[in-house]
């Protein structure tokens, strides 16, 4: 039987992975993660998993191979908060025991797949894996950063040391926006979908940022990427071991938060009712413009998309939902939820 690691198991994407692991009729899974926020627990109670172990008896039991023989480590453990300013803990959760796992997975033979962050990037306009266009805003970012170019390091720029059988696969996926179920643990974290689908249930309409920095109202452009696709690319790393680098993980179709908008008031409207257009919405109130808040001028991100030719390179060729086919499962979730 493969056995599978999980860190962040009770997390946003380390549950759906685990979620889509068990569709494959993987279940001797190891979850690893920390519920002192116990209500993620959720995230898993419906999941078929082999046990679970507290991140703090993890990583040194790894690496002294109490597990025994491990396939593969799916690393989607860290604090994401990117409002988070102490750097001392973000470093040591992000930086310090990601490295600590790369040297056990290497000691032991076992594959490492791990989630870096699109946050490597900061204000780029090319979103490519490449070291020009990276340069973080914030500790997270660079938290995530250093931990890929440490990987650059151990091996080899293009990961050539991996390539040559010198190493076990080592595969990052630069994650975009991710969406969709199993994010409510998240607070301010959770994603756009997450937050208007609550705002319309209470408020009866959206609010969307006006205009700002040459993009009109609820013109800003991000890579929305719905979570079953992120799990997609990272099962289909686990399917093929030969492949490994830092790879973009995003639809590389940068659209508005006026179409999550969208998509999120059509799909709660009453079963039956004519959809609206995106105009109609704005002239009966339901999506509201409201001005761009001065503390984040000149530390938003207007434009993401990701470059997927490296992705596309490795030979990786899912098909990604678009906004409208992403949200409206997210919906049919969360209303299912309520």
């Amino acid at each position: 039987m493969t056995r599978i690691v999980v860190t962040g198991a009770a997390g946003f994407i380390g549950a759906n992975i685990i979620k889509g692991l068990n569709a494959r009729g993987y279940d001797d899974i190891l979850a690893v993660d920390d519920l002192t926020q116990g209500d993620k627990f959720r995230n898993l109670a419906d999941l078929q998993i082999a046990d679970y172990i507290d991140l703090n008896d993890f990583y040194q039991h790894l690496a002294d191979g109490t597990y025994g023989q491990v396939e593969a480590v799916f690393h989607e453990g860290a604090c994401s908060d990117t409002m988070e300013h102490n750097g001392k803990y973000m470093m040591q959760n992000n930086y310090t025991l990601s490295c600590d796992l790369f040297q056990a997975c290497q000691r032991r033979g076992i594959r490492l797949l791990y989630a870096s962050s699109a946050a490597t990037y900061g204000n780029s306009e090319v979103f490519r894996e490449e070291p020009a266009c990276e340069g973080p805003l914030n500790v997270y970012g660079y938290s995530k950063l250093l931990f890929d170019q440490r990987m650059r390091r151990e091996c080899g720029t293009n990961f050539e040391r991996c390539a040559s059988g010198k190493l076990s696969q080592v595969a990052g996926f630069r994650y975009f926006n991710v969406y969709g179920p199993r994010e409510q643990h998240k607070g301010r974290m959770a994603s756009v979908a997450f937050h208007q689908f609550n705002q319309f249930k209470t408020e009866g309409r959206v609010k969307l940022f006006g205009e700002y920095n040459g993009y009109g109202p609820g013109q800003q452009l991000r890579d929305f990427v719905f979570v079953d696709d992120v799990v997609a690319v990272n099962l289909w790393f686990f399917d093929h071991p030969t492949q490994s680098g830092i790879f973009n993980l995003g639809t590389g179709r940068a659209q508005p938060f006026n179409d999550i908008a969208h998509a999120v008031i059509n799909n709660l409207r009453e079963a039956g009712t004519p959809e609206l257009s995106l105009q109609d919405a704005v002239d009966k109130g339901l999506i509201e413009y409201i001005p761009f808040p001065d503390a984040l001028r000149g530390k938003y991100q207007c434009y993401t998309q990701a470059d997927l030719s490296a992705l596309r390179a490795a030979g990786c060729d899912h098909s990604f939902a678009t906004v409208a086919q992403g949200v409206a499962k997210y919906v049919d979730w969360m209303k299912a939820q309520a």
